[in-house]
């Protein structure tokens, strides 16, 4: 049935598994070839066969898979590498066929393996019932909006922030601190989605954290995205964010730089990597490629610059670090993206790491023992067990 399986599907050989040899190309397309036709290069695929799937252990499960042999939820403990073929869709064997005009292909006339197996993108898509899985996907739904009633907190602070220890977070509450103002810092718990309460979308109508809320303006100003409440806030105390022209500029091309590719890091390699509910080899190599480049940038320009912006610590520190941490402390991916041979970038991290108000802001609406949940003076971080 297997020696059936393989002669029978294309895919083994189309989609790479198989490699291409002068003995590939010498079989037999379909099981339609003479009995004695087959019973010949069936001996000798199966001694080739053998001798390969020796090799390729892997391969083997994903075409017993194929056939129907293994179940697919038994199959998911056999699996210690990241196979393709394990979900690919098997190329057609109609040489008149062609793809789906619903189906993404690679070219005019070969089939993108898709995962699951089968897999035909729709003309319309239509939300999951169950969801799309995994440790974020369980919040997320394709409509905006508050879904339930809930009040938010007030302290006594002029500056109201709801938020959440996520590197996001940790820029706002990082300036905060190094500004040494005093504001109150409410936990927003997104797996509980508390990101969705009526009063939280009143702030942010996109349901992110961090949010804010300045009160010593009437009526109190709303501001939300992190890039923005960095600026408001800079802007306000006037520290951190230059004033003239060509400082100004350069601190906002790197804050915006950083917008632009934190959804790399963090909903691309860090979703896929560490996050996703199956460990997808293409996606991980995509967005490996994409964050290791912007290592690579940083690290050449913090060869020639203390700082982000020159020899000024600025916000554009403050956004960058907490993603670029993010990376050892939250994805644990140190040793898979070879994080210690950035030289310049670890020394840049360690510079900005070791700043008293940084060490304070990333313990604020954190997750352990050894954070604070919520901050409402200077003073609660006495409260912490010390280091």
């Amino acid at each position: 049935r297997i020696h059936t399986h393989l002669l029978s599907s294309s895919s083994a050989l189309s989609t790479g598994a198989l490699p291409s040899t002068r003995l590939s190309s010498s079989l037999p397309s379909s099981t339609s070839a003479p009995s004695s036709q087959r019973r010949t290069r069936g001996r000798a695929f199966s001694a080739w066969t053998r001798t390969f799937f020796r090799k390729e252990p892997s391969t083997l499960c994903a075409l017993l898979l194929g056939a129907n042999f293994i179940p697919v939820n038994a199959s998911k403990g056999l699996f210690s590498n990241r196979h393709p073929l394990l979900f690919a869709r098997p190329a057609s064997t109609d040489s008149n066929s062609k793809p789906s005009a619903t189906s993404p292909t690679m070219s005019s006339d070969t089939p993108v393996p898709t995962l699951p197996e089968g897999y035909v993108v729709p003309a319309v898509w239509t939300e999951p019932n169950d969801g799309l899985g995994g440790t974020m996907g369980k919040m997320n739904r394709p409509v905006a909006g508050a879904r339930f009633d809930k009040p938010l907190p007030r302290g006594e602070h002029p500056l109201q922030l709801y938020s959440l220890g996520t590197p996001n977070g940790h820029k706002v509450t990082i300036l905060l601190e190094e500004l040494g103002i005093e504001y109150d810092a409410w936990k927003i718990n997104i797996m509980q989605l508390d990101q969705f309460g009526s009063e939280f979308t009143k702030i942010n109508p996109n349901s992110k954290i961090p949010a804010l809320l300045d009160y010593s303006e009437n009526p109190p100003i709303r501001v939300f995205e992190s890039g923005s409440i960095l600026m408001y806030i800079a802007d306000k105390y006037g520290k951190f964010f230059p004033k003239e022209l060509r400082p100004r500029t350069e601190c906002l091309n790197w804050l915006m730089w950083q917008m632009g590719t934190a959804p790399f890091i963090g909903g691309g390699f860090g979703h896929f990597y560490k996050y996703a509910p199956i460990k997808i080899e293409y996606a991980i190599d995509r967005y490996s490629m994409e964050t290791k480049r912007q290592l690579d940038l940083l690290d050449k320009h913090l060869a020639e610059n203390k700082y982000i912006c020159g020899e000024e610590y600025t916000i554009a520190d403050m956004a960058i670090f907490p993603w670029i941490r993010a990376i050892p402390v939250f994805y644990g991916a140190t040793e898979f993206l070879q994080f210690p041979s950035y030289k310049h970038l670890n020394a840049w991290m360690e510079r900005v790491g070791e700043r008293p108000a940084v060490k304070r802001g990333l313990k604020v609406n954190g997750f352990t023992d050894k954070d604070l949940a919520e901050r409402h003076s200077a003073a609660d971080f006495d409260k912490l067990p010390k280091e």
